[in-house]
This record gives structure tokens, sequence and C-alpha cells, in this order.
């Protein structure tokens, strides 16, 4: 017969050997890659607003999708229609592969014609969802531009719906809500942009540079023709990146943004010439530092 003490000795091996197994079980989901989806209003906004954080998280094995809501078919000043939008649509697929990322999505809702409508929103739920995302990029719905305001209400609109099952029930419901977060502005009303994150992005400037080179309708003819400035824009391919080069980095970073970096980086980040920053967006899950910290894990 097994005594006593045989019984309870087994008993605890059995106990300790299922610890180890839902540990390993555990592992890889602590240890998953992280899951970022950005939006845009048009195919280059991702590129500038978050492009080179998207590198930073590609070149570390995090998956990365970049979803532009309109098809920017009015966004230049000799072309338009169905022939821009797929023009636009070759060059966001092809910075994204410069850029390292897994998918760059382009919608087709109308350039210049983006409103906050129900359909738009689902379209959004879904791709949330479908991503599985833990971290949710956008424009703050301050802007200058119609599209920028409506992407930014759009994504803060399905900040809790992607949770409900009975909203847009041909899609599983997120059971965690992601982050959300806004990328940076300049704009001061109603409220000031609130750096919460900066990344440094000098590891990867020429990276973004040659990304945003993809979109030559936009960086070489429509945004130079809108400033005025079109006839800068040289000929020559190579003087061409390096013109973009000068236009699109080490620009002053403000001060707020600059007491961002000293905050996540510490000495390190005076030396800092290219970042970009976000504001967590009070709509999603609250992060703590800790949680910002796996969820950027650029700052060690």
């Amino acid at each position: 017969m097994i005594d006593t003490r045989s019984r309870t000795r087994a008993a605890a091996l059995v106990l300790a050997a299922l610890a180890v197994l839902l540990a390993a079980a555990a592992a890889p989901a602590a240890d998953a890659p992280l899951r970022v989806i950005v939006f845009g209003a048009h195919p280059d906004d991702c590129d500038i607003d978050a492009g080179g954080t998207a590198a930073l998280w590609a070149a570390k094995g995090h998956q990365v999708k970049f979803v532009s809501v309109t098809n920017g078919d009015a966004g230049h000043q000799s072309e338009g229609g169905g022939a821009l939008a797929r023009r636009r649509r070759a060059e966001a697929q092809e910075a994204g592969r410069r850029f390292g990322i897994a998918e760059y999505e382009v919608l087709d809702n109308h350039d210049g014609e983006l409103e906050p409508t129900l359909a738009v929103r689902q379209q959004v739920i879904r791709r949330i969802r479908q991503w599985n995302a833990d971290v949710v990029i956008a424009p703050r719905p301050n802007d200058y531009h119609p599209d920028h305001r409506y992407t930014g209400v759009l994504v803060q609109d399905t900040a809790y719906m992607v949770m409900v099952p009975n909203v847009c029930p041909d899609t599983p419901p997120l059971r965690k809500n992601p982050v959300f977060l806004y990328s940076q502005d300049s704009f001061q009303r109603p409220n000031p942009f609130r750096p919460d994150v900066a990344v440094a992005i000098d590891p990867v400037i020429d990276q973004k540079i040659r990304a945003l080179d993809a979109h030559v309708s936009q960086v070489y003819e429509w945004l130079p023709w809108v400033e005025g400035v079109l006839d800068t824009v040289p000929k020559d391919p190579a003087a061409r990146l390096a013109w973009l080069r000068q236009q699109r980095s080490g620009r002053p970073i403000a001060e707020d943004v600059r007491a961002a970096l000293r905050k996540w980086y510490g000495p390190r980040a005076d030396a800092v010439k290219n970042a970009e920053a976000f504001e967590v967006c009070e709509y999603g899950r609250q992060p703590s530092e800790a949680d910002l910290r796996r969820l950027f894990p650029f700052f060690d």
C-alpha cells in the first residue's frame, strides 16, 4: 500500500509538473509580437505620422498594418479619379514594403468626401478586430483637413465599440480593448497635442525618407505644388531624394516633445534629431508607464 507521505509527495510532483506546463503555455502569449494598426486619411498620412516608429516595431518582429481611410483620388493638381487612386494605392504598397510592415490597406472612400458615417465606422471596427490590435494610432480630430478630422472621429468612435458583440456581429469582438493613441500635430484649439510618448527615430530616419520617396505623386508633385515650391524639386532621382531628406528630417523638435524624450530616454534624449510623438486617447484602455514601455520597446 502507498502511505500518506508517498501520496502527498506524488500529488506535489503532479502539481509542480502542472505549474510548469501552465507557465510554458502562458509564455508565448507574453512574448507574442505586438499587433499595431495605424489609420490615416490618405495614402501617405500613416507614413508621415508614424512611419519611423512603425519601422522600429517591424525591425523587432512586431506586426504593423497601415490603413488609409480614403483612396486619395483627389490629391493632385493635374490627375484625379480612378487613375490617381490606382497610382496612390501602388505607391502605398511600395512604401509599406520599404518600411518592412506587414500590410498597407487603402479603403475605397473618396478623398475630400470622408464623413464619420456608421458605414465607415464599421469599416474601421472590422479592421481593428481583424488585426486583433494591441495598439491603434490615428490623427486627432483637430486639423485643417476634414478628412483628417473625420478619420480621428471615426477611430475615436470605435474605441469602445470594438468590444461590443452586437456591433458588426460578422466580425468577432475583441476581448481586450487596445490602447488608442493620437499622432502628433501642431494645432492648439480646442486643446493642444500632449506628447505622452516620444520615440527617437534617428536609427530609421533614412528608411522613413526612402519610404516617403515611394509616394511620388505626393512628396514630389502635389504637396510642393500646394506649398508653391514645385519648381524647387529636382528632376534627378538621387537629387530629388536628397531634397526630400532635407525637407523631412532634422526639423526642430518642440520643447514638450523634447521633455517627453527625456522622460523615456534619459540623458540620451538631448542628442535626438528626429522623433515621433503620441498622445494616449482617454477612450481606449488606459496604459500604465510599464504598459507603455512594453508597447514601445525602444527605450532601454
